[in-house]
């Protein structure tokens, strides 16, 4: 756990100055077939909202935890991420993402193996959900910053 939460730390730290880095235009512009780097960044806020959620409820609710999808290209449209100014979106991302390393510091290490049900029936740990949500977010900050190592 300790790898996963000096990790959110760090992209806490990091994210912000590197998206400093972009135009307004360059984080407005569509990519291809899908958002934008604004609108990828709001994702990534439902992303948070949604797994904070997910992480603490699964430690006080019956077992298994059923995980709930949510239509992730309606909420970035109806939030209407495209016209919020890009330094109240990623204050708001990383404001969540603290948020949640002081919730996934405090679970204790025997609810890391409490069970979620994902659909479709697959079934991983809690630990599991919290490492997934760290791949989502490495996947999208590829998507915004390239390959380069954030």
């Amino acid at each position: 756990m300790r790898t996963i939460i000096k990790r959110l730390n760090y992209l806490v730290q990091t994210v912000p100055l590197r998206v400093k880095e972009f135009s307004e235009q360059e984080l407005s512009s569509q990519l291809v077939g899908k958002w934008s780097k604004r609108e990828i960044l709001g994702h990534l806020c439902d992303s948070a909202t949604n797994n904070h959620h997910r992480f603490t409820k699964i430690q006080f609710e019956s077992q298994p935890f059923v995980v709930s999808p949510y239509s992730q290209n309606n909420w970035v449209l109806i939030q209407d991420y495209q016209s919020i100014p890009s330094d109240e979106i990623v204050n708001l991302w990383a404001t969540l993402n603290r948020h949640i390393v002081r919730v996934i510091s405090k679970t204790p290490e025997e609810k890391l193996l409490y069970i979620c049900d994902i659909g479709d029936n697959k079934y991983i740990t809690l630990y599991d959900l919290i490492q997934d949500y760290l791949r989502h977010m490495d996947h999208h900050l590829r998507q915004i910053f390239g390959s380069s190592d954030l």
